[in-house]
């Protein structure tokens, strides 16, 4: 096997980088603050059956040279149009929870203004500028870096938080019985370790890759690109429900549900915790973790629409890349004023949503992974196949478990 650096890594680090934000900073912080390890169960079952769905993604770009998009059309035009509006639903939900998170704990952190939309306003300007004069090959190298710095930080607050922790902890799984439980914890996989249509974005960073790059991206280098940043993502999120066990369960804290609130409270409850003299790296890691969120998010619902409406669309040449980013940066401005102060229900909002639309993808990349669009030497082992169905029927139950509840 040849030397693993960070030059040979590409969109598996996007993806970590896109899947690293709310589902871990939030999601997994609160379920360690509430249930303790309770929750560590759904994090590890919700990698191991999502796992070949999102797989696919880079799987398919690398052995056809195209996105899922296309291969979603070759199944029929239905399915694209399907994408298409389900897209155009959740990537302004979505980039309006990462949004607003980056932007409290970007005013934590360098203070300068409590202006939550304003704040908003110049991460967008920023993350556009670096989108343009940067175009991918400098998200590429700049995201290897964030990734990099979060995961440092990230471990020195874990193994401080465990080494001044003296208490003992149960890892009895927790199973929700209250309707309020079940909610949280639909919304915790929902985004854990992201929601299924990234696999669409992966996919087609995995084709962007190969246009930038002179070395051939073998299929055997795209899966194992995408293993390790996968493998990553769970690992922090099992991290960030250390520190929320270690730092807040039993503590009788509620989080806040304001963007400013939350990122107040969570800086400082670590800090508490952990020091005044950690304060920095406890911002630095939650700051890292949700801008690249931010950053991956702002690029890839654009680069999918894009490629959807040249799909599904005739003459649409103005439906290109920075029409999208900029309805959609217009779009997040807008709602933004509508959830400035509930940050908590956007969010939830969001990771229910994925949750419930993300049966259609898992069935989607399956079924396109095992057609004859996709070459016979690269179906899936009967043993991903087995655990393709599975993760069908759990996503299935969990929806119809959770929708049953609604309706008592």
């Amino acid at each position: 096997m040849k030397k693993i650096t960070l030059n040979t890594l590409g969109p598996g680090l996007l993806f970590a980088g896109a899947a690293i934000g709310v589902s871990h900073l939030v999601q997994a912080t609160k379920a360690g603050a509430e249930y303790g390890f309770g929750l560590l169960w759904a994090l590890l079952i919700a990698h191991l059956f999502k796992y070949p769905f999102f797989k696919f993604g880079p799987k398919y770009a690398t052995a056809t040279g195209e996105s899922l998009l296309e291969g979603y059309k070759k199944l029929g035009k239905g399915y694209l149009l399907l994408y298409f509006i389900v897209n155009i639903i959740t990537m302004f939900i979505i980039q309006t929870a990462v949004t607003i998170v980056t932007a409290s704990l970007a005013s934590q952190l360098f203070g300068i203004t409590n202006n939550l939309v304003l704040w908003s306003v110049i991460l967008l300007i920023i993350i556009l500028l670096i989108l343009w004069f940067g175009k991918y090959s400098l998200l590429d190298k700049l995201m290897k870096y964030i990734i990099l710095s979060l995961t440092i930080s990230t471990l020195i607050a874990v193994f401080i938080a465990i080494f001044k922790n003296e208490s003992t902890y149960s890892f009895t799984p927790f199973i929700p019985r209250e309707i309020a439980e079940i909610g949280f914890l639909i919304a915790f996989l929902g985004w854990m370790p992201a929601p299924l249509d990234i696999s669409v974005w992966h996919s087609l960073w995995t084709v962007e890759k190969a246009k930038n790059t002179t070395k051939k991206i073998t299929v055997e280098k795209s899966i194992l690109d995408f293993n390790i940043g996968y493998i990553g993502t769970m690992l922090l999120g099992i991290f960030f429900i250390i520190l929320g066990t270690l730092v807040m369960f039993k503590t009788g804290t509620e989080f806040a549900t304001t963007g400013i609130g939350f990122a107040t409270q969570l800086i400082n409850i670590y800090t508490q915790t952990l020091g005044e003299s950690f304060k920095l790296i406890i911002g630095f890691a939650a700051f890292t973790t949700m801008l690249s969120t931010t950053i991956t998010t702002l690029d890839a619902s654009p680069r999918a629409m894009e490629k959807a409406s040249s799909l599904l669309f005739k003459n649409n040449k103005k439906l290109n890349y920075w029409f999208w980013i900029l309805f959609l940066s217009i779009g997040t401005y807008i709602i933004l004023q509508f959830f400035l102060n509930n940050m908590s229900v956007l969010v939830k909002i969001a990771t229910i949503f994925s949750f419930l639309t993300a049966p259609i993808f898992a069935i989607l990349n399956f079924k396109l992974i095992t057609s004859k669009h996709t070459p016979k030497k690269f179906h899936p082992t009967s043993f991903i196949k087995v655990l393709s169905w599975l993760g069908i029927l759990f996503l299935l139950i969990f929806s119809f478990w959770f929708i049953s509840t609604l309706t008592i």
